[in-house]
């Protein structure tokens, strides 16, 4: 047997010079990752999915948040007291006394 028919019956030969192995291996190659539908924009769409995913999960619970404080603040004694706190409003005859305290303890 010489080396040509050596070459010629090697399984590996014979399935690269089959016809559809021809075609079908760019074929797969191109849609892989030169299509506009390729693998790669298939992987970066759905990464931007569970993003917009977590986006939406993240606003609709402060949307519930904003909804329980509107609920809280429709009695004006919450909302009086919801003002000073936060805003650190006062009636005309009152002082108001900011005491900051510091958050960080030290490890003695």
């Amino acid at each position: 047997m010489n080396k040509y028919q050596k070459i010629k019956n090697n399984k590996y030969f014979k399935f690269f010079t089959n016809v559809y192995a021809i075609i079908l291996i760019p074929f797969l190659i191109w849609m892989a990752f030169f299509d506009e539908n390729s693998y790669i924009t298939h992987r970066k769409f759905n990464s931007e999915i569970k993003d917009l995913e977590s986006t939406i999960f993240f606003y609709k619970d402060k949307i519930a948040k904003d909804k329980a404080t509107i609920k809280k603040l429709k009695d004006s004694l919450e909302l009086e007291r919801f003002a000073r706190e936060k805003y650190l409003l006062k009636k005309g005859n009152e002082e108001i006394y900011i005491i900051e305290f510091d958050s960080l303890k030290k490890n003695d």
